[in-house]
């Protein structure tokens, strides 16, 4: 057995074990936990990739391995998580079976991991709004709404109709013709990934400052930033 081409395989697994915790976590209202969870298992999402095309061993077994662990991660869990968010009483009520709308956000998921196994375009590059992305924006919900119950109720979280349009909105920008530029960086070179530099730069100050808050945020600033990016290289190719 070639050791090296097991690696990669090892942080997938690791990524989907953390995705089975952060749904035990969920379970148990843990919202906390599980978003630390899904952080944890993106880190080892970014690994796997990486050791693979490090040790030149990126194989289809790893292809499938890789989006069936994203699934859980990156697809189920936020959509539990959403579920969660609508079982509040003060959302849809009791014995309602509307909860289980959140549950779009793994449809939209898992139809974006089935569509970039067979995109080309994707290899250097986004389509659409990358899933562990959308996760780390729907399970830092709960926790953005704790942390400004600290200060002043906004009650966001608990408002069905800005729940429904996230839910909807994070399915449909997983899966849009938006290009989005990647933050896979294979060698150091400021004048080719100057972009990336810039948004992990802000992204960093915008932790520090702004804690738990920055993370929707930050999702946000990518997705505009690709935008504009778009159009300053659509008008340079002009």
């Amino acid at each position: 057995m070639n050791i090296k081409a097991q690696i990669p395989n090892l942080f997938t697994m690791l990524n989907l074990f953390c995705g089975c915790v952060a749904l035990v976590m969920v379970a148990d209202l843990k919202f906390d936990l599980a978003f630390y969870f899904v952080c944890l298992g993106i880190f080892f999402d970014f690994f796997d990739g990486f050791f693979a095309r490090k040790f030149n061993v990126a194989g289809p077994l790893g292809v499938q391995l890789d989006s069936l662990a994203d699934m859980v991660t990156s697809g189920v869990v936020p959509g539990y998580v959403m579920y969660k968010l609508f079982s509040n009483p003060y959302v849809f009520g009791e014995n309602s079976y509307l909860p289980f709308v959140g549950f779009v956000i793994t449809l939209g998921a898992c139809y974006r991991l089935a569509n970039f196994n067979i995109d080309t375009r994707q290899s250097d590059s986004f389509i659409g709004l990358p899933t562990p992305a959308n996760t780390l924006l729907i399970t830092s919900l709960p926790l953005v709404a704790d942390y400004f119950h600290t200060e002043i109720d906004l009650g966001f979280s608990y408002n069905r109709w800005f729940l429904i349009v996230i839910t909807f909105l994070s399915a449909y920008v997983m899966n849009a013709e938006i290009p989005l530029f990647s933050l896979k960086i294979k060698n150091f070179s400021f004048a080719k990934y100057r972009l990336q530099i810039f948004f992990l730069a802000v992204s960093v100050l915008m932790l520090i400052f702004l804690q738990i808050v920055a993370v929707p945020l930050i999702i946000l600033f990518y997705v505009l930033l690709s935008v504009f990016n778009n159009i300053i290289n659509k008008k340079a190719s002009v």
